[in-house]
């Protein structure tokens, strides 16, 4: 009878010597005050550790408090909360492939990259994708939207609460949905970099899909996400007669899990924990005091860079709090400024995209007093080191009294 053989033969890819984490990542850990991944509290970071049955008695548990957590994070109160096993992304994805297909009229608000990915992902389903182009550091006017809308005929509206790309917060999200809701499209919301770090009232402003990651105001894993739809969403993503293409991201499969406690793949069960963890913290918090504490710090960075004498990206009426853009100084690239201040200082910020601008987060646990005096030190030291002349006492004094007066 013929034997298997195990000897490696000099055609074989040969067994490679490679080096561990440990002596791969910097001693000192990384303080991640970018825009996302943040630092993940203590009991997130131990919920990712464990490992149980993904189809199990006690998954089903952790699967009802985790939609009954987000419902208040999401400020909803419809069944379908879903969670995605991917980034902030694929929630994306999952939105606008399960309510657009073929010829699906969709108007994209569009002021940034993020806002474009959405419009992308319209076109790639087969849907007339429409944008509403925005200049870079502004929003939309409500007549420049009711105009695209009356022009356009959407059945489906996106847009993005705040755009980290350029941190420019749309605030008048409300309005806009009232616009789109008035003319009988649904609305899609993505606040993968806003969700519990700022208001948004799902119910409240009629939205109809919302989206966001784990990594971000949520201070949980990259690569579990969530996404809610209204009753009126859910009605159309169950109405379609043509299949969702993405068979991972049908929300009607995800229902079988999600819902119905059986199977459509194997979860990302410790990803799942510590997405439990983490919106426990937050409704331990709670939305009130958690929209205070973000409202404060990024106030109190935003006064320290400024006194540092640089300059701010997006203008103070529309300037996004969760994720803050710094100007670079003429002479040196993002690149330039994000490697120093790593390498020197070991707090890691944002470069975007291409913008001239690096980005420094202030989404959940980058919200602690503690992390903003070290990365506003850090980020003076890297100028100075850099050759720019700025004023490092008093960038730190306006942090400490603009914290000092936001109690």
């Amino acid at each position: 009878m013929p034997t298997s053989s195990f000897n490696v033969t000099s055609a074989a890819v040969p067994c490679p010597a490679v080096e561990s984490l440990d002596a791969i990542l910097p001693e000192e850990p990384l303080l991640m005050m970018g825009a996302g991944p943040v630092p993940i509290p203590a009991a997130v970071a131990k919920a990712n550790t464990i490992v149980i049955n993904h189809l199990g008695a006690t998954m089903v548990k952790v699967i009802s408090q985790v939609k009954t957590m987000a419902r208040y994070v999401f400020q909803t109160h419809s069944k379908w909360v879903l969670g995605v096993a991917g980034p902030g992304s694929a929630a994306m994805e999952m939105a606008i492939s399960n309510l657009a297909w073929e010829g699906t009229r969709m108007l994209s608000i569009k002021n940034g990259f993020f806002s474009g990915r959405m419009a992308e992902m319209g076109r790639r389903v087969g849907a007339r994708v429409s944008t509403l182009e925005v200049a870079d550091r502004s929003v939309a006017t409500l007549d420049e939207i009711a105009e695209a809308i009356r022009r356009e005929r959407p059945e489906i509206v996106t847009v993005v609460q705040g755009e980290t790309s350029n941190t420019v917060w749309n605030y008048q999200l409300k309005d806009i949905a009232a616009l789109a809701k008035a003319a009988g499209a649904l609305v899609i919301v993505d606040a993968v970099c806003t969700l519990s770090t700022m208001p948004l009232a799902m119910d409240a402003w009629g939205i109809d899909a919302v989206i966001t990651g784990g990594q971000k105001g949520l201070s949980s894993i990259p690569g579990v996400s969530l996404i809610a739809f209204s009753d009126a969403a859910w009605e159309r993503v169950k109405g379609r007669t043509a299949p969702n293409a993405h068979w991972c991201l049908d929300a009607s499969l995800a229902e079988n899990f999600w819902h119905n406690a059986g199977y459509h793949y194997t979860a990302p069960v410790s990803g799942v924990l510590a997405l439990h963890e983490a919106l426990r913290l937050v409704c331990a918090e709670t939305l009130e005091k958690r929209f205070a504490r973000h409202q404060k710090c990024s106030v109190a960075l935003q006064d320290g860079v400024t006194a540092l004498g640089l300059q701010l990206y997006a203008p103070k009426e529309c300037r996004l709090n969760s994720v803050v853009g710094i100007e670079v100084p003429a002479g040196l690239s993002p690149g330039d400024v994000c490697a120093h201040i790593s390498r020197q200082h070991q707090v890691e910020i944002s470069g975007s995209f291409g913008l001239p601008i690096v980005r420094i987060g202030q989404m959940g646990e980058q919200c602690r007093e503690h992390n903003l005096f070290r990365t506003v030190h850090a980020l003076g030291r890297t100028m100075v080191d850099l050759g720019v002349k700025v004023d490092l006492p008093a960038g730190v004094a306006a942090l400490e009294r603009a914290l000092s007066e936001g109690k």
